[in-house]
């Protein structure tokens, strides 16, 4: 067993008092939990220990509106809402379409914005108690080092950690230039998406740079209509399935009328420790034209460094071949991954 008290926050002052005096994410931390998709069944596990979850479901976190010319978007708001709503799919609709590439309907309607960036590794070896895991228990090793490394990381890996951040919903958010929101009791933050998430290095148990006595209140997201004609989420998976990706891609366009492309935003999931972004590589697209040859340059400066492990070392071709695709097919318009045409 693996007792733990349950309380519910009525207001953010309430939430972040119970957390005030966290030294960190390690051991038995007091957690925040809204829709607990991933929280859960780490704690089933017993990969993650808590004492206390403070239940914040009843705070008012949950408004998608406008910002401003951007949009805020709620920390307690329920993905599948997200997904749905009607200004993310008019000027959002990369980013609807990467949240309905992940995981089913049944866990969208239930996982929230701030839990799905806060959600931990789909390493088969951080999710084993039983093997080492520096993740888990720094120190003790990497055991998907000479492991079984299919889904691991090929760009931005350390001697401690080889694990991939598998979020769909973040590779989106960071191309999109989103910032996180943060709250304590010592005051609030705002954090760039493309720092939010942490590479390995030396510390593989901190995923990101959120203080453990920090509550995300919001995500707020720039405008970006000027993209939302030309994007696409390319998602490459072992089958058809609610699998997470081998490799993603999230790209967007702002294509002229005389097909040339003014700028761009391309991001790589499921290739490293946290959604991977090079705005030196967008920057070969300003002012060209689609061309394949052009697209495949741009996407070896995405892939520069990379390194496979052996059983990943495919990942190399394909992510470089998806990042060709996901650019071909925003030119050509926006894919919603609802069936719908995109205007």
């Amino acid at each position: 067993m693996n007792p733990f008290t349950f309380t519910q926050a009525e207001d953010n002052a309430a939430a972040l008092a119970q957390v005030a005096n966290n030294a960190s994410f390690a051991g038995e931390a007091v957690r925040f939990i809204a829709g607990g998709t991933n929280l859960i069944d780490l704690m089933k596990e017993g990969v993650m220990v808590s004492s206390r979850l403070v239940d914040i479901n009843r705070l008012p976190l949950d408004a998608i509106e406008e910002e401003g010319e951007g949009l805020k978007l709620g920390a307690t708001a329920r993905n599948a809402d997200t997904a749905y709503h009607p200004l993310v799919r008019e000027r959002y609709p990369l980013l609807s379409a990467a949240i309905l590439a992940g995981a089913s309907p049944q866990l969208r309607n239930m996982a929230t914005n701030a839990g799905n960036l806060l959600q931990r590794t789909r390493c088969y070896y951080f999710y084993d108690v039983g093997t080492p895991c520096n993740k888990r228990d720094p120190g003790s090793g990497c055991s998907a080092i000479g492991g079984i490394t299919r889904q691991h990381a090929i760009l931005g890996a350390s001697p401690h950690c080889i694990a991939t951040h598998q979020s769909d919903m973040c590779v989106a958010l960071a191309a999109l230039e989103a910032t996180v929101h943060v709250e304590s009791a010592r005051g609030k933050r705002e954090i760039p998406f493309t720092e939010f998430h942490r590479l390995p290095d030396d510390a593989p148990q901190y995923d990101t740079v959120l203080e453990a006595d920090e509550l995300i209140t919001h995500i707020s997201l720039p405008d970006m209509r000027r993209y939302a004609a030309h994007s696409a989420y390319i998602k490459v998976r072992e089958r058809l399935s609610y699998a997470f990706a081998l490799v993603s891609v999230a790209a967007a366009l702002d294509l002229g009328a005389d097909g040339v492309i003014r700028s761009a935003r391309i991001a790589l999931g499921s290739v490293a420790h946290k959604p991977w972004r090079k705005p030196e590589a967008e920057a070969l697209l300003e002012g060209q034209k689609e061309d394949p040859a052009l697209f495949g340059r741009v996407a070896d400066l995405l892939l520069d460094g990379a390194v496979g492990q052996g059983h990943n070392d495919f990942k190399i071709g394909l992510a470089r071949k998806a990042v060709v695709r996901a650019l071909q097919t925003a030119v050509r318009g926006t894919v919603t991954n609802t069936g719908e045409a995109h205007d």
